[in-house]
C-alpha cells in the first residue's frame, strides 16, 4: 500500500489576479516544503525573467515575489499516492478546493502548468467562468518546453489584470 503524500497550502492574498496551478509537488519540492523546489525546474527562471528580474532564492523571497505581482500559486492535487515525482503515477487523489480560493481573491486568469494539471482541472472545473490556458510543464522532465508560450500567457494574464 502506498503512502499518502500531501501538497502545500495555496499562496495568495486578496489582491491575487493570476492563479498558476501545477499538478503536485515533486520530491525535491516536498523536501524544501515549497513550490518548484527542484533547481532544474524552469518555473522561477521563466516567471522572474518575464518581470525582468533574477530568480528569487529563498522561500520567503519567492512568496514575496509572487504576492507583489498578484500571482497566486497552488496545485490542483492536494493529496495523493505518487511514485517519486512522476505525474503519471498520481492516484487516489483529492482535488484542490478552488471555489474557496476564488471567493477570497480576484483571479482573472488561470495558467495550468502541464497536462496533468490541465486534465484534472478540466475534469473538475471545466465550467469555470475564468479564462484559463494549458501550458507546457516547467518540469525538467519535459523536453517540449517553449518559454515563449509561458511569456505569451503571462502577457495575456497581465493585460487582463
Amino acid at each position: 500500500m502506498s503512502e499518502i503524500k500531501y501538497g502545500f497550502a495555496p499562496l495568495y492574498d486578496k489582491d491575487s489576479k493570476l492563479l498558476i496551478l501545477g499538478s503536485f509537488p515533486s520530491v525535491k519540492s516536498r523536501k524544501v516544503e515549497f513550490y518548484y523546489g527542484n533547481p532544474q525546474n524552469r518555473f522561477w527562471r521563466v516567471v522572474s525573467s518575464f518581470f525582468g528580474e533574477n530568480s528569487p532564492k529563498t522561500t520567503e523571497e519567492k512568496k514575496n515575489f509572487l504576492l507583489k505581482r498578484n500571482i497566486a500559486l497552488w496545485d490542483i492535487v492536494t493529496e495523493c499516492e505518487i511514485s517519486g515525482s512522476q505525474d503519471s503515477t498520481i492516484k487516489n487523489f483529492k482535488v484542490a478546493d478552488l471555489k474557496t480560493l476564488l471567493q477570497n481573491c480576484d483571479i482573472r486568469y488561470i495558467i495550468l502548468n502541464g497536462s496533468t494539471a490541465f486534465k484534472i482541472f478540466k475534469n473538475n472545473y471545466g465550467d469555470i467562468n475564468i479564462p484559463y490556458v494549458k501550458l507546457p510543464s516547467t518540469s525538467p522532465a519535459n523536453t517540449r518546453f517553449y518559454e515563449k508560450e509561458w511569456r505569451d500567457a503571462l502577457s495575456r494574464a497581465f493585460d487582463r489584470a
